[in-house]
């Protein structure tokens, strides 16, 4: 990749570098599409434009911090769904954008909902960084990370009635399932899983 020119994810219209580049089915790197909406020859998830818009504006932050902007995740939004028309994914009309939905995500989905936790259950997973996700656990007295900041997870999070959350990470080897509070504060380990 020339490092002179920023090229952009075509769906979610992050900036792309070589770290976080999508795989197509042979498990070469794909130039277009970032790890996170696209892996394995398939898109991470069947969205619309307006789905899309929703979920990246969760990280309103991480843009204010990059661009010293200061939007509301709304404002973040409507920014989003002006810019992704001219991206491919959605430069394309909405009967020929691909819907392919990756494989794996359904087996998750499903291996999630199976364990039976008490407030647990979701219908979704996206594709998060491992050190976007990767929290300090306190397990006998020391300071472990059971996940790979370099590595790519299927998760999600889910609100309890109690304000905390439940946080959901898989990959081929095992399912984590941890809780905590505001901003991840006070992680707990709930289960962890081997496949």
């Amino acid at each position: 990749m020339n490092m002179n020119e920023t090229k952009f994810c075509q769906s979610c219209g992050m900036p792309l570098t070589n770290e976080i580049l999508g795989t197509n089915a042979d498990g070469s790197t794909n130039a277009d599409y970032c790890i996170y909406c696209y892996k394995d020859g398939a898109f991470t998830g069947d969205y619309t434009m307006e789905e899309m818009a929703e979920y990246c504006s969760m990280f309103v932050e991480e843009y204010n911090k990059h661009t010293g902007q200061h939007l509301t995740a709304c404002e973040y939004k409507q920014k989003l769904l002006k810019y992704y028309p001219t991206l491919k994914r959605w430069n394309t009309p909405a009967d020929a954008i691909p819907r392919t939905e990756h494989p794996m995500k359904k087996v998750f989905v499903d291996e999630v909902n199976a364990l039976g936790i008490s407030e647990l259950h979701i219908s979704n997973l996206y594709v998060l960084s491992g050190s976007f996700i990767n929290q300090p656990y306190n397990v006998n007295g020391n300071e472990v990370r059971l996940l790979n900041d370099n590595a790519t997870y299927w998760g999600n999070q889910v609100q309890k009635s109690n304000g905390r959350c439940y946080g959901i990470a898989c990959c081929d080897e095992y399912i984590l399932v941890s809780e905590y509070g505001k901003d991840g504060s006070d992680p707990e380990i709930v289960l962890f899983k081997r496949r």
